[in-house]
């Protein structure tokens, strides 16, 4: 450390060559490299002190609905899906951030009653967040949609599948995260034509998300020429499935239910909540395979995935979260992904720059599912393939080898632009 007592500043005549001295402890002379310092400092001090200037806030709005316990308790749903894939991004922002001089921080909300969801809403505008990770249900998140605090609000839809949300009920200020129920049901449908596999047998469950899932599934038949030998709802009530003699019941209902079927190829169920559709499988008259909720399932993200670099995401969420990651926490973590990629793109935490950058034509982001994901500017759906996967094994991706579009194969899988019934409000 030099601590000065005298300094001498020598300037001769001008034209000839000028030397500055600083003499301190020891009397010897020291390039004048305090005097550059003093300047550096001067610049640093006329910058903004905004170190919170450069910190983007993001929201988490999260209801918790109590799971009704699956038909087997080797997974028990966890308590906190969605959160965990936010958790994740957020922290994958941060190393990105730790380069370009970016900070990005969390704020959580979670609640238990549907009627807490829109004072939560509030508490985040008052906040100033305008980027917002809604892993709502459609009710709860239309709701919040439509508040006059909502406006000028970005929410990501990582939870509600709904194609409605997708068409008349769309909202301008809502991107959806998570593939469509239609979405889903081309998949599986692209894949029964590759395979040849044409006629299939319905069963649809009792529940509001059976019957939407159901009409998803239909309205794929018609649209790639699958033929439903038979559509029936299921009714058995499995009661005593976890008594000893409780798979005796359920293997001779559902041969009963199978029985006399015209000539099928595949099972499709339609079973959101897993009450039943497990029961289907070996136990039809017909030996035939499963698909849809159960059996061969297509979904955003799946625990066998492990193509194009998916293996290192699904050991770093499970070092984080002690359990795989799921198609919730998948959607949210897309969703920090892709607010932190547009705020490296842009150079900016501002949240008005960040989602201009979000809906440029040309603005794709990196999901380890081995091509660019997008958004649809018609209905602000992610476009994404759609994994097609067993308990233990991935099967295949959709979209097919073979299904061509005009502009993007992705555009294959749910709601096009010329079938498109959004009109944003």
């Amino acid at each position: 450390m030099i601590r000065n007592e005298a300094r001498k500043i020598d300037c001769k005549k001008p034209g000839r060559r000028t030397r500055h001295t600083v003499k301190g402890r020891g009397g010897s002379g020291l390039p004048a490299v305090r005097a550059l310092a003093a300047v550096l400092l001067s610049l640093l001090a006329a910058q903004p002190a905004a170190g919170a200037e450069a910190t983007l806030q993001i929201g988490y709005l999260g209801l918790s609905i109590k799971h009704q316990m699956p038909n087997s308790f080797l997974d028990p749903p966890p308590d906190d899906e969605g959160v965990q894939g936010a958790r994740l991004g957020i922290a994958d922002n941060a190393t990105t951030g730790r380069f370009t001089g970016q900070r990005f921080e969390l704020q959580e909300k979670r609640v238990n009653d549907p009627e807490a969801v829109a004072p939560a809403l509030r508490e985040l505008a008052a906040a100033g967040i305008r980027l917002v990770v809604a892993d709502l249900p459609a009710a709860q998140l239309l709701e919040v949609a439509d508040m006059p605090e909502a406006r000028g609000m970005t929410l990501f839809n990582t939870r509600a599948p709904d194609d409605a949300l997708r068409n008349e009920s769309c909202r301008r200020g809502v991107l959806h995260m998570l593939p469509s129920r239609a979405m889903l049901a081309d998949a599986l449908a692209q894949f029964l034509v590759a395979r040849r596999w044409r006629n299939i047998v319905l069963v649809v469950g009792p529940s509001e998300d059976d019957k939407l899932y159901a009409e998803a599934i239909r309205n794929a038949a018609r649209k790639f020429q699958l033929r439903i030998v038979a559509d029936k709802p299921w009714t058995f009530d499995p009661g005593a499935r976890r008594v000893d003699t409780g798979h005796y019941g359920a293997a001779a209902e559902v041969a009963r239910f199978t029985q006399g079927m015209p000539a099928h190829d595949m099972v499709v169920v339609a079973d959101e909540a897993g009450d039943w559709g497990d029961e289907i499988a070996y136990r039809t008259t017909e030996p035939r395979p499963v698909a849809g909720t159960q059996g061969l399932v297509p979904t955003s993200w799946a625990r066998p995935h492990e193509q194009w670099g998916a293996t290192q995401l699904q050991r770093r969420f499970r070092a984080r979260a002690q359990r795989w990651m799921l198609p919730d926490d998948y959607a949210s973590w897309l969703a920090l992904r892709t607010i932190g990629e547009a705020a490296t793109r842009s150079r900016s935490t501002d949240p008005e720059a960040v989602m201009a950058r979000i809906r440029e034509p040309g603005f794709e982001l990196a999901g380890f599912k081995g091509v660019p994901l997008s958004f649809r500017d018609w209905d602000g759906q992610l476009r994404q393939p759609v994994l097609l996967a067993q308990e233990h094994a991935l099967v295949t991706v959709s979209p097919q080898p073979g299904f061509q579009h005009q502009f993007s194969e992705l555009d294959t899988l749910g709601t096009d632009r010329p079938e498109t019934k959004c009109r944003f409000r």
